[in-house]
């Protein structure tokens, strides 16, 4: 039996940093895991620029409330749900990914939380477990299941390459460049059937 591991944020939804970099005015925010591999350095470089701009956590989910899904992502999820189960893996946090998984009629979501002081600014924040992404997929395998992973940036590498098939959608030419031997795709209705056949499965 396979299960579906995707990645959210630059696959499903758009990048919420990118967002609230440009709602808030502060460019430097615009860096995502798509440029910067060491995911704590990146957290960390985050922080430091939130409590300089004097930002919290409130006036990010304000951005986040008005974020929508990318077009056709819920129609792939819905088709995707119709073959397997799928299981976003994300290194967003519970506090920035509720709304968005409302507007995605709820799938299953593993992510991190943040850590936040009565004043709403953000301190520090947990990771569900080292290696999230890497390590949810052992997990399931140790369990019996086969994954198909997709992801589009640095930290979605081990996962994909951890599974029986694995797939870039809409990644950077820098990450597309360095990593040839994974298969490519720009549109749903590719990534679609490229999972569903890896899996077995008719479209």
């Amino acid at each position: 039996m396979y299960i579906a591991c995707l990645d959210m944020e630059g696959v499903l939804v758009p990048e919420i940093w990118i967002a609230f970099a440009k709602a808030a005015g502060i460019p430097e925010l615009k860096k995502t895991t798509r440029d910067e591999p060491d995911y704590d350095k990146l957290m960390r470089w985050r922080l430091n620029i939130l409590q300089e701009h004097g930002m919290g956590l409130n006036q990010i989910q304000e951005v986040i409330e008005e974020i929508d899904p990318l077009e056709g992502a819920n129609e792939f999820l819905d088709r995707l749900r119709e073959k397997m189960q799928v299981i976003i893996i994300s290194d967003t946090f519970k506090q920035f990914a509720m709304p968005l998984m409302k507007k995605l009629s709820w799938p299953t979501l593993f992510c991190n939380s943040l850590v936040v002081d009565k004043n709403g600014m953000i301190t520090d924040y947990k990771m569900r477990t080292k290696q999230s992404k890497l390590s949810t997929v052992r997990a399931l395998q140790l369990i019996g299941f086969n994954t198909v992973a997709c992801g589009d940036s640095y930290n979605d590498l081990d996962m994909i390459r951890a599974s029986a098939a694995g797939f870039l959608f809409r990644t950077t030419p820098e990450i597309k460049r360095n990593n040839m031997d994974i298969p490519s795709y720009e549109e749903f209705d590719d990534l679609l059937q490229a999972i569903l056949s890896a899996a077995g499965e008719k479209t």
